[in-house]
Parts: structure tokens; C-alpha cells; sequence
């Protein structure tokens, strides 16, 4: 690992002034994947600012709905009543994530920021362009099993990794960032980025911002959800695909429909078609199996995904008939 800069700074506007300058700097939370990607090589830093004594990991409820704090941990977020009772599909999406030792590390912000898996991304022997620029993707004629199916193209098909950006994506969630240009907020669909011409970039973050909270807006989703996550084993690993589902249901209508997807894009994959599709129609296995065919529209698999051609929409009809709870 190369020699770096350490510094622990107490204020919000010290922690942004350090990287303001700083092209290769980063900030540290729980380092559950800067610091695996540090000490592989992926990344080469040449200043960390860790930002955990800052005061951001609240958990409270607003006029408008709840806000967590970036510094939150997962464990805290999942466990906490206010998000219990306010948004279960945050607290399931959480918990079918990575383990609890690494759930108690990980935090909100960081979960945001999480690299992707794809194991030639984290090979620094193998083109990514990813990690390097222009140097080619492995993935498109190599082992492409955990890859996308949505949104890729040849310059990139690797996955993001997290379960808590796909509740997240489908219960609208509001992400506030802080940086030498001031405060700003972007609508969660708008953080993360598909790969275009620029795979190297996640998400939408300007240089040196901080994030350092995200807001749930209020919502009548606290009953009928289930997040469904199929992975090869049933604790710490990453998703082949994954489906979040929250229905608002009365009379047997659905009301309100919110689904996403995961494992599938190189951002959480919001069905917008298939939930303007399900809003007013009965709760069947028939609308529902419709539903997930419209979310199927676009997909292209590779070589060793094909797989996900059929595991994806059967993992939305599923999610939705637990979530209904026409299945148990």
C-alpha cells in the first residue's frame, strides 16, 4: 500500500476544505470497500480524510418523512423503529446484505459509494475500463455471470453491488450533498449513472462533495413490501438479481406500486413501465407475471447471464406476490 495523508477533521466545512484541491484524496467512513480496494491496488489514494467524528448519523423523523444521517450504520438504519415502521423495505433490503460484523462498519453514505464486484475490476492485471480508462472491458468476452442484463454497453457491464440503492431507488429517496460550491440535493434516480461514455464514474458526485444525509419522503409503503434477493449462498454474497416491492393496496386495487431491481444494471433499476402498468389493476399472479415482462423490456444477457433472462422477472413475481401476500 503506498504512504498517504491521515487527517480527522471535527466540522463538516474542515472535512470538504481538505479534498477541495486534492485530485486523488478520499474520505473515509467505515472503510468496508475503500479500504479492501486500497489495499488491492484498485486504489491508489494520496490522502484520506475520515470524517467519522462528524455529526452526521442521525436517524429522525421530519414534517415530510425520515432523514439518516451519511454516518449512520447499516446495522443502526435496518434496527431502528422509526425505519421499521416508516419504510420495512429499507430495514429488508439492509439486512440481506453482506454480514452482520460488516453491518455494523458499514455506513449510509458509504453503502451509496459502493464499488462494484466485478472481479476484473478488482484484478489490476485485466483491461477495465472502469479502473483504467480506455483500456478495454474483460468482462464482455470473459466469465460474465454477475453482469448486467439493463443499461450496459461495450465500454462497461458491471453491476452495483448494493441492496440498500435498490429500496432506496424505489422508495424515491432525496440525496444531500455538501461541497465548496455549497449544499445540493439530487433525486437518488439521479445519483448513480449508467456507464455511456464515462464507466470510470458511479454516480453523479462533483469532486470533494460530501454526502451527509438521505431523505425518505413519507409514503403509504409500510406494509405490503418484501425484498426478494437470490445469490448462491444465503449470507455474504451479492445478488444475481434482486427485487424490492411495496404495494399500497385497498379493496384488492393496487393503489401505489413501487419496484426496483438489482444485480441487473450498473445502477439500482427502477420499473417504472411495470408499475404504471400494476397502479389500478386487481392483486393477481396474472397482472403480476404481465408486470414483470413489461420490467423485462430492453434486456440483453452475455454469454455466461443468460440466465438472468428468466430468473429476473420470475424474482419480480415473486417479490410482488409476497409482497401482496397472495404467496408466504
Amino acid at each position: 500500500m503506498n504512504q498517504f495523508q491521515y487527517s480527522r477533521p471535527a466540522e463538516i466545512a474542515s472535512a470538504i476544505k481538505l479534498l477541495a484541491k486534492d485530485s486523488n484524496g478520499h474520505f473515509l467512513a467505515g472503510g468496508t470497500n475503500l479500504v479492501d480496494l486500497m489495499k488491492m491496488g484498485v486504489v491508489v489514494t494520496n490522502k484520506l480524510v475520515d470524517i467519522n467524528h462528524l455529526p452526521l448519523k442521525q436517524i429522525q423523523k421530519t414534517p415530510t418523512g425520515i432523514t439518516i444521517g451519511a454516518l449512520a450504520t447499516n446495522s443502526e438504519v435496518a434496527d431502528s423503529a422509526i425505519v421499521k415502521e416508516n419504510f420495512p423495505l429499507l430495514s429488508l433490503a439492509i439486512n440481506a446484505g453482506a454480514s452482520p460484523q460488516l453491518r455494523n462498519m458499514a455506513t449510509t453514505g458509504g453503502n451509496l459509494m459502493q464499488r462494484t464486484r466485478c472481479p476484473y475490476f478488482f484484478d489490476i492485471t485485466a483491461p477495465c475500463n472502469k479502473r483504467v480508462p480506455g483500456s478495454g472491458c474483460s468482462a464482455l468476452q470473459g466469465y460474465n455471470r454477475m453482469h448486467a442484463i439493463f443499461g450496459a454497453n461495450d465500454q462497461c457491464i458491471a453491476v452495483n453491488p448494493s441492496d440498500m440503492n435498490v429500496a432506496l431507488t424505489a422508495l424515491d429517496a432525496t440525496v444531500h450533498v455538501s461541497g465548496v460550491k455549497g449544499e445540493r440535493k439530487i433525486k437518488f434516480a439521479d445519483f448513480h449513472r449508467l456507464p455511456g461514455d464515462h464507466p470510470e464514474l458511479d454516480n453523479t458526485l462533483q469532486k470533494g462533495e460530501l454526502i451527509t444525509a438521505v431523505d425518505i419522503p413519507a409514503s403509504p409503503f409500510n406494509k405490503n413490501v418484501y425484498y426478494l434477493k437470490i445469490r448462491d449462498r444465503t449470507s455474504y454474497a451479492f445478488a444475481l438479481v434482486s427485487a424490492a416491492a411495496a404495494l399500497h393496496i385497498e379493496n384488492n386495487t393496487i393503489k401505489g406500486v413501487r419496484l426496483a431491481m438489482g444485480g441487473v444494471a450498473h445502477k439500482p433499476w427502477r420499473l417504472t413501465a411495470a408499475e404504471t402498468f400494476l397502479t389500478g389493476k386487481p392483486v393477481n399472479e396474472d397482472n403480476f407475471k404481465q408486470a414483470a415482462q413489461i420490467a423485462m423490456q430492453g434486456a440483453k444477457a452475455y454469454e455466461y447471464n443468460k440466465f438472468k433472462l428468466k430468473l429476473a422477472p420470475n424474482a419480480v413475481i415473486q417479490a410482488l406476490k409476497m409482497a401482496s401476500g397472495i404467496a408466504s
